[in-house]
């Protein structure tokens, strides 16, 4: 658990001119142990998620359900989280598949 995390929903909001601006609404700030994609066994295994390139694992945050909308946001940059799962189905941990997000303001 070395990297500090921020987990992050954004959310649109419509101003009283019609107009939709995205903000980011910080849900967690946690630490997590964070593997990016290498040539592996556990890698060749998660073949189904060949656009995902970096995993954070992080223990449950309780009343919060991890979802594919989010974004984690660490000091090497945005994630889009494409799945989330319980790591072993212990509900200790869980386990966040991650692709870098564009630059280009999307997300």
């Amino acid at each position: 658990m070395t990297t500090f995390i921020d987990i992050i929903e954004p959310r649109k909001i419509k101003d009283s001119s019609g107009f939709v601006t995205v903000h980011d609404v910080v849900l967690a700030s946690v630490r997590a142990y964070k593997e990016e994609r290498h040539a592996s066994r556990a890698w060749a295994n998660r073949a189904a998620f060949s656009k995902a390139t970096v995993i954070f694992q992080f223990r449950k945050i309780p009343n919060l359900g991890i979802k594919a909308d989010y974004v984690i946001v660490c000091d090497t940059g945005r994630y889009r989280i494409l799945s989330a799962e319980d790591v072993k189905n212990r509900k200790m941990y869980t386990e966040a598949l991650c692709d870098k997000a564009e630059i280009n303001g999307t997300i």
